[in-house]
């Protein structure tokens, strides 16, 4: 007689907790992400940098996952082994990079000269470490990325798939408003034996964090256990679901995938890089404080909480994803030509934009990522998302040294200013940046991304994907 057994992710309470756990060490890797983004002024102050420098640091995040294909071994890895050696290894590289970035910043590495000097690769040694470090922080928190979807889908398939990925990413997005609007305070506050700004402070919080997470996620590793031996699984991959390389060309040549993927790449790269820059953008454009300049961009992630587990309940419930992402789309546009305009230039505005750009952040994720898995079958996914996360992250990469090099090359009364108060002129006064073009480019993004979002629309409709239907089974 066989026994009828009942699943642990059947219990709302286990599989809400493995959610709040996983959610938790992503929210500690989001913090350290934005952490040097409010600091711009204090580094380029301090340490000399320009906008190249800034952008160059940050670019260096996908540095290792497109060039090196580390996300896409991270995939293969997570679909082969399974989540909770993925999910511990990427949690130990986030702390391994974000240490690499302390010691650069606090001086723990050479800061004096110069790296690949007189080629195009050309850096400061301290930006060498850092971005060294934050390209080896980029591939861990990326992996624990793709392995965090991979633990909600296998925890609320068939249940509320779109409302608890919704719920990790706001979860996760309350890192990013504190990595914006904690570092400027903390660093001026918390002042070195110099009386200096502590730049490596918030760091050094994000340093604490990440040991808290990678704790997390070894308690995480025992729920996974529990779970699958209340379905009957004796290791963590089955034989038939197992992942085989020839797969990768089964994801490769589904026009859905890659309409994804690239409304992934365009989505992000018109958010994640702009928070780079934003603290910059409030106290250059709109004359705020920089005491509280990233306080405003530090809204943005606030209202994705309370709306991404909104969308993510309605996609569930009424389907409509492909028309979601579409919304999104053109509300990313309109938000950049209105940050783009010169004139409009006062804090209220800035304000009311940056809350106008948080729905926008709710509605596209809330039903990017529970689409993935009506295009691809579930023993593929790790490698899928794996895929879409490394075409972002030729965005992320490219985007903040575009920027960088724009604000550079269309304020060249700015970089000689500063190198004239450097050479000792006094009197210099330094003017601020225009941001004019930078958010052009930005605005780009969400004129790209309608056009993929309608070709997405239209591929669904031909194919029967169900983007349009509801994720709940009735």
């Amino acid at each position: 007689m066989n026994q009828i057994t009942k699943s642990l992710r059947d219990s709302k309470g286990a599989r809400w907790g493995a959610l709040a756990v996983v959610s938790f060490t992503m929210m500690t890797g989001y913090y350290i992400n934005y952490v040097i983004s409010p600091l711009k002024p204090l580094f380029e102050e301090a340490f000399g940098w320009n906008s190249v420098d800034f952008g160059l640091w940050n670019s260096a995040y996908g540095w290792f996952n497109v060039f090196f294909l580390m996300l896409i071994f991270g995939g293969i890895i997570l679909d082969k082994i399974g989540v909770r050696f993925t999910g511990l290894s990427a949690a130990l590289t986030m702390f391994v990079g974000t240490l690499l970035q302390y010691a650069a910043i606090e001086g723990l590495v050479p800061m004096e000269g110069v790296f690949f000097e007189g080629t195009f690769l050309e850096m400061k040694s301290q930006i060498f470490y850092g971005a060294l470090g934050f390209g080896i922080f980029g591939v861990g928190v990326e992996v624990a990325g793709i392995t965090v979807s991979k633990v909600i889908v296998k925890w609320f398939k068939g249940k509320e798939l779109a409302l608890a990925m919704g719920l990790e990413m706001a979860t996760a997005r309350m890192g990013t408003a504190l990595a914006l609007a904690l570092p400027y305070p903390m660093a001026t506050a918390w002042l070195g034996t110099k009386a200096e700004p502590a730049l490596s402070a918030p760091m050094m919080l994000g340093l604490g964090l990440l040991v808290a997470g990678f704790i997390a996620f070894i308690w995480y590793t025992f729920m996974d256990k529990k779970l699958e031996a209340s379905e009957g699984v004796k290791d963590e991959i089955s034989e038939e679901d197992e992942f085989k390389i020839s797969d990768i060309f089964t994801i490769l040549v589904n026009k859905g995938f890659w309409l994804i993927a690239l409304l992934c790449v365009l989505f992000y790269s018109g958010v994640f890089p702009f928070l780079y820059y934003a603290t910059d953008l409030m106290i250059n454009k709109y004359g705020v404080d920089p005491e509280f300049a990233g306080a405003i961009p530090g809204l943005l992630p606030f209202g994705t909480i309370l709306l991404t587990p909104i969308f993510g309940s309605i996609y569930d419930r009424k389907g409509k994803g492909a028309t979601i992402m579409l919304i999104g789309s053109v509300m990313l546009l309109v938000a950049h030509i209105f940050f783009a305009i010169p004139f409009i230039n006062h804090y209220v505005v800035a304000i009311a934009l940056i809350m106008f750009l948080g729905v926008t952040f709710s509605l596209v994720p809330s039903a990017m990522w529970p689409s993935v898995p009506k295009i691809i079958p579930e023993k593929q996914l790790g490698t899928a998302y794996a895929l879409i996360f490394w075409v972002q992250n030729w965005g992320l990469m490219g985007m903040p040294l575009l920027i960088g090099w724009a604000l550079d090359k269309y304020n060249p009364e700015v970089l000689a200013a500063k190198a004239a108060k450097a050479a000792g002129d006094t009197s210099v006064i330094i003017p601020v940046y225009d941001y004019t073009v930078p958010m052009m480019i930005f605005a780009a993004t969400g004129l790209l991304a309608i056009i993929i979002a309608l070709m997405l629309k239209a591929e669904d409709k031909k194919k029967g994907y169900g983007l349009e239907l509801p994720n709940m089974e009735s």
